[in-house]
């Protein structure tokens, strides 16, 4: 695999809503789209199960994942680093 293909994985920012598993974190993306006919903007919650190898994401951080190979039959995606913990 050459370095110009690594650069295109997508990379997404949200906020850890369960770590429960074991190496494993649920990470939700919010976005605000716009209503195509009213206009209004409504949110889209969006949820990627992402792996945290070390364990050391807690509930309410905010976090940045980059897809990776599939790692379980749920998880395609690994945590980059913790942006802000949780307060």
């Amino acid at each position: 695999m050459s370095l110009e293909n690594r650069n295109l994985r997508k990379e997404r920012i949200g906020v850890v809503t369960s770590n429960k598993m074991q190496k494993s974190i649920v990470v939700s993306e919010v976005k605000k789209v716009k209503h195509p006919m009213y206009g209004k903007f409504v949110l889209k919650t969006k949820k990627y199960v992402a792996h945290d190898e070390k364990n050391d994401c807690n509930i309410g951080d905010r976090v940045k994942i980059m897809e990776t190979r599939p790692i379980s039959r749920s998880k395609c995606w690994r945590l980059v680093e913790i942006i802000e913990r949780a307060k």
